[in-house]
């Protein structure tokens, strides 16, 4: 699992620490941005933050949420990344589709339309399963 110049202990360390952030954003029915998810894992880790002006950071952040996603999944059956959004914009990013796309939850070829369906479905799903503390991670 090391890559992008982290060990895996690292990445251990970042994929449990990203999904308990995401699971209390759930919780609070509010989404996040890369942005505020990479200033949490600093500060609740230590370890170093994501570099966004390099293309290979980016990517890196994207694993990351792939491999939250696919530990929270097997819980939720949802696509817990759906929190995360670019600063100032309303949608999630290309990966999260990407995602849904190659999980088989999202068909290739969907419109904007049926994309933002989707992700809004998500999020709803999302805040209804960890809705008053229901549910753990």
């Amino acid at each position: 699992m090391a890559g992008y110049g982290r060990s895996d202990e690292e990445w251990g360390q970042l994929t449990s620490v990203g999904l308990a952030f995401l699971v209390e954003r759930a919780r609070l029915e509010k989404t996040t941005t890369y942005t505020e998810l990479d200033a949490t894992l600093r500060r609740r880790t230590g370890l170093r933050g994501f570099d966004f002006d390099q293309d290979s950071e980016r990517a890196a952040m994207g694993h990351l949420l792939g491999l939250i996603v696919e530990r929270n999944r097997p819980t939720t059956n949802l696509l817990i990344s759906a929190l995360v959004q670019y600063l100032n914009t309303n949608d999630a990013g290309p990966g999260f589709y990407a995602l849904a796309v190659e999980l088989g939850m999202l068909p290739r070829r969907s419109s904007a339309t049926a994309k933002q369906a989707f992700w809004i479905g998500q999020l709803n799903a999302l805040y209804a399963f960890y809705s008053a503390g229901r549910r753990g991670a």
